[in-house]
């Protein structure tokens, strides 16, 4: 049986990321692996109007938004340009709740991205430099020499700088939905909308 979780407007209060916040915090300590407990939905849509969908790991979540990093020169990076419209959904079925958000997107600025960046393991931060994303290639072959070629650039380095096609996208949200299971199936839903600099809170019937 899944758990419950009882959303009251008293206990929520009157913005929304704080409750994310501590969602999130319980999530890693139940599952402290990034792919248990950071996976999230981000959904975009191309300048054909069509839609695409990918799971990324949310990596930063304050009142600015909701971060997460990629190539930008990939399908997702070009779909989430500065300005366009996204919607995201992170579900931890451990806790009984779900959290959807949608907004407009902004890059994360440079000295944001390269501090991340510096954290990220060796192996990882190479292979930013190996992939161009959503590009067709041979084979994997392709792949395997464009490491060797970059493990031998980097041999030595102390540090491996941040390719400039690669950095952190930030969802600034417009709207959040916070939702909590109930056995009854009679789910708590609250829609928190910016207005303002504040947030406009309103229950949803499940």
């Amino acid at each position: 049986m899944r758990p419950e979780l009882e959303l009251f407007e008293s206990d929520i209060g009157d913005e929304p990321i704080s409750a994310v916040r501590e969602w999130w915090i319980a999530a890693r300590e139940i599952d402290p692996s990034p792919e248990g407990s950071s996976a999230m939905a981000v959904a975009s849509v191309g300048a054909n109007g069509s839609p695409s969908n990918r799971i990324v790991l949310l990596r930063a979540l304050d009142e600015r938004g909701f971060v997460f990093y990629t190539n930008y020169e990939g399908r997702k990076g070009s779909e989430l340009v500065p300005g366009n419209r996204a919607a995201l959904v992170i579900h931890w079925a451990e806790l009984g709740c779900q959290v959807r958000a949608e907004g407009v997107v902004e890059h994360v600025a440079a000295d944001e991205s390269d501090a991340y960046f510096a954290t990220r393991p060796r192996g990882h931060q190479i292979g930013a430099w190996v992939s161009p994303q959503s590009s067709v290639i041979d084979d994997r072959a392709f792949l395997v020499n464009r490491l060797a070629e970059m493990e031998m650039r980097f041999e030595g380095a102390e540090e491996i700088p941040r390719p400039e096609y690669w950095g952190g996208i930030r969802l600034i949200p417009e709207v959040i939905e916070l939702w909590g299971n109930r056995s009854d199936r009679l789910h708590d839903r609250l829609r928190f909308t910016a207005d303002g600099g504040g947030w406009v809170r309103e229950r949803l019937a499940p």
